[in-house]
């Protein structure tokens, strides 16, 4: 993400202020606007900002990179000037949730809270509202883009099959190898490990309302690596990011509270209450998900090498036996066939597949059955443990695009190129009725839009 944070005026910020790594310039300078476009302010502090999160990163950040993100802001003050204008609404929801995100980034990244201040020279809370700030700026300038690219016509296969022959071939998209695959899929005995998994939980409860603190417990006990240093603390944040389950118990208990165990797509919890404010809420929780034996696992793979058999016997077809026998109801129905959720698309690249999946399928041919195999299933953040044997229908290798075999990807590259040229139409006209002065401080810089100073 980057930090596109709004000044309303240009004041000089002393020295200690700043974090001690910021960039030194010539003569000294530490801190003064570089860039006014209309009536907004772009301060130095702006582009060391984003350059401290390119760092966390790993990211260099030498003068050309600092460059193109004196032009990032540049262009992104256009769209959050004309989102005002059209009085788009930030949409809070979101905005919590990249907010949590940014900081969950940096805890990871730095190594805890303490570090995170140290690096940004800054508390926590600060930093808390000025990435608010930030991201809620950057919501309404991602809706702004949508708009503008919201109007673009929509395509017809004709015009598809017209930008597929009006490339040189060297200029059609790569298309990667694609695999189409059926499974059957088994679980392990759930309802034991969901037994084992409460009482666990219920011992943790008792323990707290005995008086035990709920931080020093979830530090211990709890599976969610994102809050397990905060002491299960999530942070204020809209109920809306969370699933359902878990947003309704929360929102019912009174501060200080600890739910009863709620079970969601990522596994059992309990929750306490910190803080409520409207649909917002601050709380603490213990996660834990259910674990299996190696007993589960034997169990499944000797049922799902009896199955294989019949398969490569011919006594039954792949899918007939994934209708009959899979437990994964999301592909048992279509006889095993996986299918992109969103898309609905059956084909998937290997970036596109589960690791144990891919580790498995790199190694077979078509019309193949696999060994038994453990991997995860799509549910919840991180996924459900399900054994399975895979069968691989189709590989398409990899091949520059044509219109008969690769429609959708041929539409998508339109699409995004109908994309990009409205976005920079868009630019180039708000740069002709727009003031831009730049600070002479960034003389040399070789821009992607040539019209920031001259009108």
């Amino acid at each position: 993400m980057r930090s596109f944070k709004a000044f309303a005026a240009a004041s000089l910020l002393l020295l200690a202020s700043l974090p001690s790594f910021a960039q030194k310039y010539e003569n000294g300078v530490v801190e003064k606007s570089v860039a006014v476009i209309g009536s907004d302010v772009i301060m130095l502090s702006d582009i060391e900002s984003e350059a401290q999160m390119m760092r966390m990163r790993g990211v260099s950040t030498d003068r050309k990179a600092r460059c193109e993100i004196l032009e990032n802001l540049l262009v992104n003050k256009l769209f959050y000037v004309q989102a005002k204008l059209d009085s788009l609404v930030v949409n809070d929801a979101n905005v919590e949730m990249a907010l949590s995100g940014r900081i969950d980034e940096a805890v990871a990244s730095l190594g805890g809270e303490k570090e995170v201040e140290e690096y940004f020279g800054k508390p926590l809370y600060k930093l808390r509202q000025e990435w608010r700030e930030t991201l809620s700026e950057q919501s309404l300038i991602q809706d702004m883009q949508q708009q503008v690219t919201s109007k673009i016509p929509r395509l017809t296969p004709s015009d598809v099959e017209e930008y597929s022959k009006s490339l040189p071939e060297e200029d059609l998209p790569i298309i990667s190898t694609k695999y189409r695959i059926r499974q059957v899929g088994l679980y392990p005995d759930r309802e034991a490990a969901k037994i084992a998994v409460k009482e666990k939980l219920l011992a943790i409860r008792e323990r707290v309302v005995n008086g035990e603190k709920f931080s020093t417990l979830a530090r211990i006990y709890s599976q969610d690596p994102g809050t397990i240093s905060k002491g299960g603390e999530l942070g204020m944040l809209s109920k809306n990011i969370f699933w359902p389950e878990f947003s309704d118990a929360a929102m019912s208990l009174k501060v200080g509270q600890v739910s009863q165990i709620v079970e969601t797509p990522d596994g059992f919890h309990i929750i306490q209450l910190i803080d409520r404010n409207g649909d917002m809420f601050n709380a603490r929780h213990i996660l834990i998900k259910p674990t299996y034996t190696s007993e589960d696992r034997t169990k499944a793979f000797e049922r799902l090498d009896s199955i294989r058999n019949l398969i490569i016997g011919d006594t039954i077809t792949f899918q007939d036996a994934a209708k009959t026998y899979s437990e994964d109801k999301k592909t048992s129905t279509s006889g095993g066939l996986l299918a992109d959720e969103m898309t609905g698309s059956s084909y998937f690249e290997k970036d596109q597949l589960k690791p144990a999946d891919y580790n498995v399928l790199r190694f077979m041919n078509e019309g193949d059955v696999s060994e038994p195999f453990e991997s995860l299933d799509n549910e919840g953040r991180s996924g459900n443990t399900i054994y399975k044997i895979i069968y691989l229908e189709k590989v398409i290798p990899s091949h520059t695009a044509n219109f008969k075999d690769d429609y959708n990807d041929l539409l998508n590259s339109l699409n995004q190129k109908n994309a990009a040229e409205a976005i920079d139409k868009f630019i180039r006209k708000k740069q002709q009725v727009t003031k831009v002065t730049i600070d002479p401080l960034f003389e040399g810089c070789e821009f992607k839009y040539d019209g920031w100073t001259s009108k």
